[in-house]
């Protein structure tokens, strides 16, 4: 828990400050700290690089309201560590993709071609937190 709480404000900030995102009232940070397998012969740069210009933005186009970024801890207990985060506009807008299991799945199946790119260099796994923001 201390983990993601720490990630999840290292994120906040690198949002806030980095990419100039206004942190509002009513908006979702979804941290996810993340185990990235590689697979043989796929090096991390390359790994990021498909997760950072083509994963991250084909979430984006079918979730109106989000913003993803992938980050990497650079000092502290998570340094050398891998995570995501997601900027939601408010709970509703998660609500109406999350909670709506035929739309989700529909957003899964676009997903597929570039979701079948990314197991081919590799496997990720992710433990997430939803924060509100008051």
């Amino acid at each position: 828990m201390k983990r993601l709480f720490i990630i999840g404000m290292a994120l906040i900030l690198t949002s806030v400050f980095t990419y100039g995102q206004n942190l509002k009232k009513g908006n979702l940070i979804g941290t996810h700290a993340v185990t990235i397998e590689l697979n043989p012969g796929i090096t991390m740069e390359k790994f990021q690089d498909f997760y950072i210009n083509k994963y991250l933005p084909e979430w984006e186009k079918h979730l109106k309201g989000w913003k993803f970024y992938m980050t990497r801890g650079i000092r502290g207990e998570n340094e050398n560590t891998y995570g995501w985060m997601a900027v939601i506009e408010s709970e509703e807008t998660r609500g109406k993709y999350l909670d709506d299991e035929e739309l989700w799945n529909a957003i899964n199946e676009k997903m597929k071609p570039v979701t079948e790119e990314l197991d081919k260099l590799g496997k990720v796994t992710s433990k997430f937190t939803d924060w509100l923001i008051l």
